[in-house]
């Protein structure tokens, strides 16, 4: 029996998720065991088992990567739980770190490198991407919460807080009421995957609404929490120029053309997000 399970949403992403198991396979061993979970993609996936013939691949036909996490925990009886998204590129060594970082907490997240999959120069969102994505040290350290891009923890851990729930922030909710349960989540800073960035403005925008939502069904829909919604709305303008000097200053822009879309993307996402945030807390939807 495996001592540890990766357990892998997948939705219509078939050349990423190849490349995610690539990575992955020859740090597989007998401690460990991998497990697809595909929700219900409208793509071929026989790519996928022509590559990898002994992958265990279940469908889930429950929408979301919360209904998927919940149905690979499932599907194993594996004590330690490892997850990673498809489109995810673990480090050589992140299963051996894995397993070395584990004792440290009851939930450990790792850090996320942003990469581009396209060549040079970087367009508004990627640029925006290099500077603002995935935090995980301050997610972990400031906000309570760690990314299931590059989340381990225990099967006890996992029924001791309940599944992940669909349609909301399921990393961010699942994580604080595992931490309001009193387990431990730290940063594992050698815990490594990258992560690709967001190619153009449409992407980018479908992510945003994407959390705005979720964060909203986090945030709950009451009217005084609609009004705590709303003032966070409007401060968004704010955050705008409280955030130019990160990107005026951020290490991996090559140039000043790459700051200059980074900061206009930057200015209408916030702006974007703003007008998201008022219509959801005076309609309750997007």
């Amino acid at each position: 029996m495996a001592e540890a399970a990766v357990i892998i949403p997948h939705y219509n992403d078939v050349v990423r998720l190849i490349r995610c198991l690539e990575v992955l396979a020859p740090q597989i061993d007998a401690r460990c065991e991998v497990i697809v979970v595909d929700n219900n993609s409208t793509v071929d996936l026989s790519p996928v088992r022509a590559a990898f013939p002994d992958l265990h691949i279940v469908t889930e036909a429950k929408k979301g990567a919360a209904e998927a996490r919940n149905r690979g925990v499932a599907e194993t009886t594996a004590e330690r739980l490892f997850f990673i998204d498809s489109d995810c590129v673990a480090a050589p060594d992140w299963i051996a770190t894995a397993f070395a970082v584990m004792e440290r907490g009851d939930l450990v997240g790792g850090h996320v490198a942003v990469f581009d999959e396209t060549p040079p120069p970087r367009s508004g969102a990627e640029a925006f991407e290099t500077v603002f994505a995935f935090d995980f040290r301050r997610y972990i350290e400031e906000k309570g919460f760690s990314g299931t891009g590059n989340l381990l923890t225990r099967r006890d851990v996992y029924q001791g807080t309940g599944p992940f729930i669909a349609g909301l922030s399921e990393d961010l909710d699942w994580c604080r009421r595992a931490t309001a349960k009193g387990y431990k989540l730290v940063y594992a800073e050698g815990l490594r995957v990258g992560h690709p960035s967001r190619q153009d403005w449409a992407a980018l925008a479908r992510k945003w609404r994407r959390l705005s939502e979720e964060g909203f069904g986090v945030n709950g829909s009451a009217p005084l929490e609609r009004l705590t919604w709303a003032g966070k709305a409007l401060l968004m303008p704010l955050s705008i120029l409280a955030h130019i000097p990160k990107v005026l200053r951020h290490p991996d822009l090559r140039d000043n053309r790459e700051r200059a879309r980074a900061l206009l993307t930057l200015a209408r996402l916030r702006l974007a997000r703003m007008g998201w945030m008022l219509r959801q807390a005076v309609f309750g939807h997007l």
